[in-house]
């Protein structure tokens, strides 16, 4: 388990959590909004254990008892609120783990803190029933909903939260960090950095995953062959992406940095500032035949793909749009 000082990237969120906890102004319901593997546990874990700590009020001492308790994830006063079903948190997950726990006071500590992972995957019906917690909570409640997207709360959850958002942190420390701590080379480091997209979590795994040349290399020979080929032979090849252990949105990731190289080359006409430097002749050969606003259709597009995606539409009707926004542009 980290403290406050092993978080990356996210100092005013950071100095904001340390100067609550100093000067006392510690509220009952945070909302911890951010996308996968930005951080969100790290960050409400550091700050659960900080302000349980018995002897430090800006960093975990990790010596206390409570420390220890929390490093062995064995705190009685730091609940994870956890859900059966896949998909949704449903209103017996919170009475049951929340709302008749509440009444309970600490075991040892000051505070009692639940930390509830995947918060927007509440139901209207569980929302209202932690409404109900988060209106009038004992004074030593504190409740975290980590979120990745804060408009799937009810307006009376967020009016009550204090709703904080995990910023995106610049790429060159990612790209730093990997190489550093992480012992990943400069042009992997480069690489994974530029498909994160401000999200160091995500760059610690595609930098750590035994797929990744495998799935940049299906990536590339998509975008540079794509005009040519036809819809089955694209579908195969995206298709194989389930064959790796890689969500098809860090796929679409590697096909929006391509056409970035794409756009900024033609743009400067420079190709230091690529990531795909060794694809610099396929990047300078579509620069060439592609349009400004037909670089910008296809990222549009792209980000559409994974927006539909998100909210179910038939996976193969999103690929042959993108592929038909591709193929046009």
């Amino acid at each position: 388990m980290a403290g406050f000082k092993d978080i990356i990237g996210q100092e005013q969120l950071i100095e904001y959590f340390k100067n609550s906890i100093k000067q006392n102004k510690i509220y009952h319901a945070y909302i911890l909004n951010g996308e996968d593997y930005s951080g969100k546990k790290m960050i409400a874990n550091a700050f659960a254990m900080t302000i349980q700590c018995e002897n430090s009020d800006e960093e975990p001492c990790m010596e206390c008892h409570s420390c220890k308790q929390v490093m062995s994830n064995n705190h009685p006063d730091i609940i994870w609120v956890g859900h059966e079903k896949v998909n949704s948190i449903g209103v017996e997950d919170i009475r049951e783990q929340i709302n008749n726990d509440v009444m309970i006071k600490p075991y040892s500590s000051r505070y009692k803190i639940y930390i509830v992972e995947e918060a927007d995957k509440m139901t209207v019906q569980a929302q209202n029933a932690l409404l109900k917690t988060i209106e009038e909570p004992p004074e030593y409640v504190i409740i975290m909903l980590l979120s990745n997207n804060s408009a799937g709360f009810l307006q009376t959850i967020l009016s009550r939260c204090v709703v904080l958002n995990i910023k995106p942190i610049k790429s060159e420390t990612i790209k730093s960090y990997l190489i550093e701590k992480e012992n990943v080379d400069d042009y992997k480091a480069e690489i994974c950095a530029a498909f994160a997209q401000g999200n160091l979590g995500k760059a610690i795994k595609l930098a750590k995953s035994e797929d990744f040349a495998n799935i940049k290399d299906e990536a590339i020979r998509l975008v540079k062959n794509v005009r040519d080929m036809e819809l089955h032979e694209v579908m195969n090849v995206v298709g194989h992406i389930s064959d790796y252990k890689i969500s098809i949105n860090d796929f679409f990731d590697i096909l929006i940095v391509w056409y970035r190289d794409v756009l900024m080359f033609k743009a400067v006409n420079d190709a230091n500032g690529l990531v795909f430097k060794e694809d610099v002749t396929s990047i300078i050969g579509q620069a060439a035949i592609s349009s400004y606003n037909g670089i910008e259709r296809i990222i549009e597009g792209i980000d559409k793909a994974k927006q539909r995606l998100k909210a179910n539409v038939n996976f193969d009707l999103v690929i042959e749009l993108l592929l038909l926004t591709i193929k046009e542009n």
